[in-house]
């Protein structure tokens, strides 16, 4: 597969619906009245978001369907692996954020590669959207989209759950740890 062209070969896709078949019969509780069918015949029209899922997938995310947008007519897939995706840890939040470290800067940014991989940070209410559907996080923590407000003053925002609780907090976007990754939401 090359991030160039975002396609996967046919048997990459094959093995990719199948990897989100099986997760999606496993957890029906997340996507009640969906049928698999009609989601897989929206990933073979867009092979673009199957890549993307892909890369979620590389990344140990665990997509998964949690919702269907009737206005949009769009499925919607979130990161559902139990803890923050190991593939997308040690990051800092943005460009500007690892940009202005002056030292043991990491590879990469949450922002950077949740765009190069096509898909987008949680909000704040998605991850407690994400929550209600299980105990996620709760060794690890997620970067979240960060509102610009928080951000021009040099935040950004980040969640876990711990005792029995959402917690939403704030960092320097510069910031980064072992820990804390981010979960990404795709709309299909």
């Amino acid at each position: 597969m090359t991030k160039k062209n975002k396609q996967l070969s046919l048997q990459q896709s094959e093995e990719v619906l199948k990897i989100l078949k099986t997760r999606f019969e496993k957890n029906k509780s997340r996507h009640e009245n969906i049928e698999w069918a009609k989601v897989q015949q929206k990933l073979e029209a867009n092979p673009e978001k199957l890549w993307s899922l892909c890369q979620m997938e590389e990344t140990d995310g665990e997509p998964d369907v949690i919702d269907f947008d009737q206005k949009s007519n769009e499925y919607i897939f979130y990161d559902c692996c139990t803890e923050s995706p190991k593939g997308r840890r040690s990051l800092c939040y943005d460009r500007e954020g690892l940009e202005s470290r002056k030292e043991h800067k990491p590879k990469n940014t949450a922002i950077d590669l949740a765009s190069e991989m096509g898909i987008e940070l949680l909000t704040e209410d998605q991850y407690r959207k994400l929550q209600n559907l299980g105990d996620f996080d709760t060794k690890t923590s997620s970067w979240l989209k960060t509102p610009e407000k928080i951000r021009k003053l040099g935040g950004a925002i980040f969640g876990d759950y711990r005792f029995g609780t959402v917690f939403i907090y704030h960092n320097g976007a510069q910031s980064y740890y072992a820990g804390r990754g981010f979960r990404g939401a795709l709309r299909v």
